[in-house]
């Protein structure tokens, strides 16, 4: 009596996605975005094998380096419009932003130039890895539209990186201070916009997937699961086996038996 072999079954490691996001500290869409990209990861199945890598952007580079001035004012000036119409404005993304759990306060958001925010960043990921840079520019994006902090100086950033726990990391408020009177990280953080123009990304919040599939803006969480699916299944095809040609199947809608 012979016994047909059982089949052998393997399963190739799966492929990690890497997952970019450029984006800007001081745009209101781009921690909505995060929010809305964090929800649709948290239940992707295989989101333990997606890498997300925070990118700069800086959406208004001239912005004067320093302590910042009112919101409102400064965008009031730089889009030519009445105070009120920015008003609306706000009342909209605040809106907008308390469906994703945020609150935001425009009345104490101060207008700032976010290129050292950016550096401190590149820090927290070179010293603490992922993890620590997620968990800054959370609280980056927190203390400028939550809580009106003045991340335009260094006193203000010494008081975000402290409180993610850069400290943990061994960047005590000392040695924050002393890399923001440098310029340490500032090549990463140009690399950045240079890779952002190179793709053609003209506003934040961008998403790319191992630069083959991007979306752009603050999108529904369904949509990043789209993206996320899409991403995984050109990493991680499904390989079907010929098999035995004669075996028997059903077939949607019919099953001869």
């Amino acid at each position: 009596m012979s016994t047909a072999p059982a089949p052998v079954t393997t399963t190739a490691p799966a492929r990690a996605l890497t997952v970019e996001v450029w984006s800007d500290i001081a745009c209101p869409w781009c921690f909505i975005g995060k929010r809305r990209f964090a929800t649709a990861l948290a239940s992707f199945p295989q989101r333990e094998h997606v890498d997300v890598v925070w990118r700069s952007y800086q959406l208004s580079p001239d912005t004067p380096r320093g302590p910042g001035r009112p919101e409102a004012q400064a965008l009031a000036e730089m889009k030519g419009i009445p105070l009120d119409a920015v008003q609306q404005m706000f009342a909209q993304v605040t809106a907008v932003a308390a469906g994703e759990g945020l609150a935001y306060d425009f009345d104490t958001v101060l207008a700032f130039n976010s290129y050292d925010a950016h550096r401190l960043v590149h820090l927290a990921r070179e010293t603490g890895g992922a993890e620590l840079a997620e968990r800054l520019l959370e609280a980056l994006f927190s203390a400028h539209f939550e809580r009106g902090a003045d991340l335009g100086v260094a006193d203000g950033l010494v008081a975000v990186a402290r409180e993610a726990g850069l400290g943990e990391a061994g960047l005590d408020d000392e040695a924050v201070a002393a890399f923001l009177a440098g310029d340490e990280q500032a090549g990463a953080v140009d690399q950045d916009v240079a890779e952002a123009r190179a793709l053609g990304v003209t506003g934040v919040p961008f998403f790319v997937v191992d630069r083959r599939y991007a979306v752009s803006g603050a999108q529904p969480a369904e949509v990043f699961t789209q993206l996320l699916e899409t991403g995984w299944r050109e990493a991680n095809p499904l390989q079907t086996l010929a098999g035995d040609p004669s075996a028997q199947a059903c077939a949607d809608d019919s099953c001869a038996v």
